[in-house]
């Protein structure tokens, strides 16, 4: 078992709701991350995947728990972790070269060491020949390469991806799908990914944490079994595989009991 980067321990969410009120979104979660490991959050609407992922960025501050990254508290935002969005984040007035280079240079890298980083991370998501075209010529798939070069190139310890191909069209989002095995075999990222997708929860995830309908709570910890401790950067051969469809089955049965939870 690969050495632990990031804990939360009992992690609560509430949001002041004004006169005294107040609304718990997240209860008590509790899960860690392994190095170089893939996990995903995954759970209904409304569960509080994308406000834990907010908790293990900094972007919004426990009302009670902890969240750890090697060992140390989150207090807020830092470069040891890189965000990727939904929504499409380039600078359409910046080449894709100048995108991916920009965080490094508001983090004072020298030009050489941007440009050969900039480089290395745009080939890596197959933007190669498109290093100087600009985000308004590029499809929403390869416009959402750009982030995740741009995110990569910073180094971060962990990446931190909300619902990132839910724009994209079904054969773009299984490509970027893929993409991101070859990513983290390669470069030997640790990713934190929130989906609502199940196919692409059990084809990406090395771990799967499945929250429970609001307050999300820990309702299960899935290890794909049926990997047999391996990746695979193949849907057809994934879907294939035996246990696929029993795994499926048994978030999906999860999926509907709390759906119709009260």
């Amino acid at each position: 078992m690969s050495a632990s980067l990031l804990r939360l321990d009992g992690v609560c969410k509430d949001f002041d709701l004004g006169r005294g009120r107040s609304l718990r979104a997240v209860d008590r979660v509790s899960f860690e991350v392994e190095k170089s490991s893939i996990c995903v959050l995954l759970g209904p609407s409304g569960c509080g995947k994308s406000t834990v992922l907010r908790m293990i960025a900094g972007l919004e501050e426990p009302s009670d728990g902890q969240v750890l990254l090697q060992g140390q508290p989150v207090d807020g935002p830092g470069r040891d972790r890189g965000m990727v969005f939904q929504a499409y984040t380039s600078f359409d007035w910046m080449s894709v070269r100048k995108n991916v280079e920009f965080g490094m240079r508001i983090n004072g890298i020298s030009a050489a060491e941007r440009r050969e980083r900039a480089e290395h991370f745009i080939k890596l998501v197959g933007l190669g020949k498109f290093i100087d075209a600009y985000p308004t010529q590029l499809s929403g798939g390869m416009r959402q390469r750009v982030a995740i070069a741009r995110t990569l190139a910073n180094g971060p310890e962990l990446l931190l991806m909300d619902e990132p191909f839910g724009a994209l069209d079904a054969e773009t989002r299984w490509h970027m799908q893929e993409l991101m095995i070859e990513v983290a075999n390669e470069e030997q990222t640790s990713m934190v990914i929130v989906t609502h997708d199940i196919e692409e929860a059990i084809f990406l995830a090395d771990k799967i944490i499945f929250l429970s309908s609001h307050p999300g709570r820990l309702k299960e910890e899935i290890i794909p079994e049926f990997k047999i401790g391996h990746r695979i950067a193949d849907k057809e051969q994934i879907i294939q595989l035996p246990g696929y469809a029993e795994l499926e089955r048994k978030i999906m049965r999860l999926m509907r009991e709390e759906g119709t939870r009260e």
